[in-house]
C-alpha cells in the first residue's frame, strides 16, 4: 500500500526545519533515515499533510567531544555510521558493538539514532544502553532547547517526552572513567530482540554497576537491586565471585518484572532471558 498524499520539505539548516514544523503544527512529522516512519505512513497508520526531510540537515550528523569530555552524536548519525566511528570505538565500545548488530545491515545503513528513539518501539536495542551510559537527549524547537534524561525520555510504548514541535538533535553520552567498560547483550527470534540487558562496570571510586534491561516491558528500566548489590562487593573481585553473589538478585529483580507472553515469547522465558543476558553482559565487561 502506498502512503497518503503529503507535501515533501527539504529544509538545509535546522532553523528552517524548526521554523517549517512550528508553521504546519500537527499537520507535519520529522523524516529522517524513515526505517519506522515510511512502514507506518505506507500502512495509513500514521497520516500527516507535511513530512519535513532533516536527511540534509548537516549540523545533526555530527559525531564530537564537548568541552566537558561529553561525547555527542548527532541525531541523524546511523547506526552503521555510529557503530564505525573512531570516538565511539574509543569511548564507549560497548555501544559501537551494539551499533553493529542493530536488525540487519539496510536498517543500519539508513536508520538513525534519533529516529529510532523517536518512534519509541519498545523492541529496540539502543534505548536500553543510553539509559545505562546515563545519556541525555537534547530536544529543540523553534522557542528553544531542553536537555532531558535518557532514562525519563521515553514515557511508555511509541510514546516519549518530546513535544510535538520539537525535534531531537543530539544524544550526549557523559564522561566515562578509563576503568568503565559496558557492554549490552540481546536475544530474540527476529530482528527485533525479545529482552535486551546493558551493563555498564564501574570498578573505581565508587564501585558501581549500572545494570537495565529492555524490549520486555514498554520502557527500559533498571536492575535496582542488583545494583545495590554490586556497592558491597569486594574490590577487584573476578567475575565467577561477582557472579555468585548477583545471580539470585539479578533473578529476584527479574521475577518482579510485569512480563507479557506475546509473539516475543512466554513472560517467564523472557525473565530467564534476563539472568542469561545479564551474566553475558557482565562477563563482558569484566573480561
Amino acid at each position: 500500500m502506498r502512503p497518503a498524499r503529503f507535501a515533501l520539505h527539504r529544509p538545509t539548516s535546522l532553523r528552517e526545519a524548526l521554523a517549517l514544523k512550528a508553521e504546519f503544527g500537527d499537520a507535519a512529522t520529522f523524516h529522517a533515515g524513515g526505517t519506522e516512519l515510511l512502514v507506518a505512513l505506507k500502512a495509513r497508520v500514521l497520516h500527516y499533510d507535511h513530512v519535513i526531510d532533516i536527511k540534509q540537515v548537516d549540523e545533526l550528523r555530527d559525531i564530537r567531544i564537548l568541552d566537558d569530555g561529553t561525547l555527542s552524536i548527532g541525531s541523524l548519525a546511523t547506526h552503521h555510521v555510529i557503530a564505525n566511528d573512531p570516538l565511539v570505538q574509543q569511548l564507549i565500545p560497548g555501544y559501537a558493538h551494539l551499533s553493529e548488530h542493530v536488525a540487519n545491515i539496510r536498517v543500519r545503513v539508513a536508520g538513525t539514532l534519533g529516529g529510532v528513539l523517536c518512534f519509541a518501539e519498545p523492541h529496540a536495542d539502543a534505548p536500553t544502553m543510553l539509559c545505562a551510559l546515563d545519556a541525555r537527549i537534547v530536544l529543540a524547537s523553534a522557542t528553544g532547547q531542553r536537555t532531558v534524561s535518557s532514562r525519563q525520555f521515553h514515557v511508555g510504548e511509541f510514546a516519549t517526552a518530546r513535544e510535538d514541535d520539537e525535534l531531537l538533535v543530539s544524544i550526549d553520552v557523559p564522561p566515562q572513567l578509563p576503568s568503565d567498560k559496558s557492554a549490552y547483550r540481546s536475544f530474540g527470534h527476529t530482528e527485533r530482540p525479545a529482552v535486551g540487558v546493558a551493563a555498564v562496570w564501574s570498578p573505581q571510586g565508587p564501585q558501581r554497576l549500572r545494570l537495565w534491561v529492555g524490549a520486555i516491558v514498554a520502557v527500559p528500566g533498571p536492575l535496582s537491586g542488583a545494583q545495590e548489590a554490586a556497592e558491597s562487593l569486594p574490590p577487584d573481585a573476578p567475575f565467577e565471585e561477582v557472579w555468585q553473589a548477583l545471580e539470585p538478585v539479578i533473578t529476584a529483580d527479574a521475577e518482579k518484572i510485569d512480563a507479557h507472553d506475546d509473539l516475543h515469547g512466554g513472560a517467564d522465558y523472557k525473565r530467564h532471558l534476563i539472568t542469561v543476558l545479564a551474566q553475558r553482559a557482565l562477563q563482558e565487561c569484566m573480561k
